[in-house]
C-alpha cells in the first residue's frame, strides 16, 4: 500500500514523496486522508527555517515525535475516515470520520484513542480547524477577559480571527484589532471587532487611543493579545496596554529575537506578560479543566462558528510547495489554507 506525505528538506523546500504502509496490525486502523489544515504560523517557521533544530516537535503526540530538524513531517490538523480496522478494533469505527493530530500524509496509521470522532453537524473541513479554535480557547483561558474591559488583539490570522470571534461573544467595553492586510481585517469586523486597524499605519496607535477613549476614561487596554507572530508587535502590544494590565504572548517567534524597551510604561504600570502554549492547562485552571474538556469546549466553538468561510485556498497534497510558496510570498491573499487528499 502506497501513500503521499510531505516532507520539509531545507529552508523554503518541502517535497512530496511516496511512501510504503503496512496493513493496519492489532489495536490500528488505517485513516485516508480528507484535509489537512496548514498552521500558518508554526509551519512557516518550518518551512523559513526558522524553528529551533534541537527543539522536540510535540513529545505528548506520538505522530509528532522528533526534533525540528531538517528533513522532517510536520502538520497537525487531519481530517480523515477509517477505511481499514485492525484485530481488536470495533467494527464500529471502519467508516468513522475523524480528526487527528497527524503531519500532512494522504493515509497513516493510528489506534482509535488518538483519534477523535467528528460530530456530524461539521463538515471536514470545519474539523480541521480544531487545532486553532483550541488555541483560541486557550487564550481566553490565559487572559481571563472581564465584563466591560477593553481588549486589544495584535494578528489576525486564522488564530487571531476566532480569538476575535471568541471575544466577541462577550460583553466586553470595546473589542479592537490590528493586521497588515485589508482582506484580514474585514474579516476581523465581519467576526465581531468594532475597529481593526493597520499596525504599519503612521497614526495607527494614535487612532487606537482615541477608539478606546470613545469607550472609557482610560486610554489604554485591560488585556492585550499578541498574536502575530511578529517579534516588533510586542512592544507596541505593551504600549498600548495600561496600568495592572495583561499582554498574553500567543505568538511563537521560534528563533526571531525579541527586542523590547522595559524601561519606561512597562516598569512603572505593572504590566503582566503571560506566555500561552495550548500544550498545557494554565494553572489558574487545572483545578477543574484538562485537555479533554478544553477540546471539547473547542468542539462547541466551532458548532456555533461554523468557521470555513476563513479557508480561502485549497491544494491538492502533490502540490503543497505552492501551498507554501502563496503562504511565504503572499500572505495578504491568504487566510486559512487546505492540503485536499483525494480517496
Amino acid at each position: 500500500m502506497k501513500r503521499l506525505a510531505l516532507y520539509f528538506t531545507a529552508p523554503y523546500e518541502v517535497s512530496v514523496r511516496e511512501e510504503s504502509l503496512p496493513l493496519p496490525a492489532a489495536g490500528q486502523v488505517l485513516v485516508q486522508t480528507l484535509v489537512s489544515a496548514i498552521s500558518a504560523g508554526t509551519e512557516l517557521l518550518v518551512y523559513r527555517g526558522q524553528a529551533p533544530a534541537d527543539a522536540s516537535i510535540d513529545e505528548a503526540i506520538p505522530a509528532l515525535a522528533g526534533k525540528f530538524a531538517f528533513p522532517l513531517k510536520y502538520g497537525y490538523a487531519a481530517v480523515g475516515r477509517v477505511t481499514e480496522v485492525g484485530d481488536d478494533v470495533g467494527p464500529e469505527w471502519r467508516g468513522k470520520t475523524v480528526f487527528a493530530f497527524n503531519p500532512h500524509e494522504s493515509l497513516f496509521l493510528s489506534s482509535p484513542d488518538e483519534l477523535m470522532p467528528v460530530p456530524f453537524s461539521l463538515s471536514p473541513e470545519e474539523a480541521s480547524l480544531l487545532p486553532n479554535m483550541e488555541t483560541s480557547v486557550n487564550f481566553l483561558m490565559d487572559g481571563q477577559p472581564l465584563i466591560g474591559e477593553q481588549v486589544v488583539v495584535f494578528g489576525q490570522g486564522v488564530v487571531g480571527l476566532l480569538t476575535t470571534a471568541l471575544l466577541a461573544r462577550l460583553p466586553l467595553a470595546s473589542l479592537l484589532t490590528l493586521d497588515r492586510y485589508d482582506l484580514r481585517r474585514r474579516k476581523s469586523l465581519a467576526l465581531g471587532a468594532q475597529a481593526s486597524l493597520d499596525p504599519e499605519a503612521s497614526d495607527s496607535l494614535t487612532r487606537l487611543t482615541s477608539l478606546l477613549r470613545k469607550e472609557h476614561s482610560d486610554t489604554r487596554a485591560d488585556l492585550t493579545y499578541e498574536l502575530s507572530g511578529d517579534p516588533r508587535a510586542l512592544e507596541k502590544a505593551i504600549e498600548v496596554t495600561g496600568f495592572s494590565g495583561r499582554v498574553v504572548i500567543g505568538s511563537w517567534y521560534g528563533q526571531k529575537q525579541v527586542g523590547l524597551n522595559l524601561g519606561g510604561h512597562f516598569h512603572r504600570s505593572r504590566i503582566r506578560l503571560i506566555s500561552s502554549q495550548v500544550s498545557t492547562i494554565a494553572p489558574q485552571c487545572a483545578g477543574r479543566w484538562n485537555k479533554s474538556r478544553r477540546l471539547q469546549t473547542a468542539w462547541q466553538m466551532l458548532r456555533n462558528l461554523k468557521p470555513a468561510h476563513l479557508i480561502t485556498h485549497r491544494f491538492p497534497l502533490a502540490q503543497a510547495a505552492r501551498a507554501y510558496a502563496l503562504l511565504d510570498r503572499h500572505p495578504e491573499e491568504a487566510i486559512q489554507v487546505i492540503l485536499t487528499c483525494e480517496a
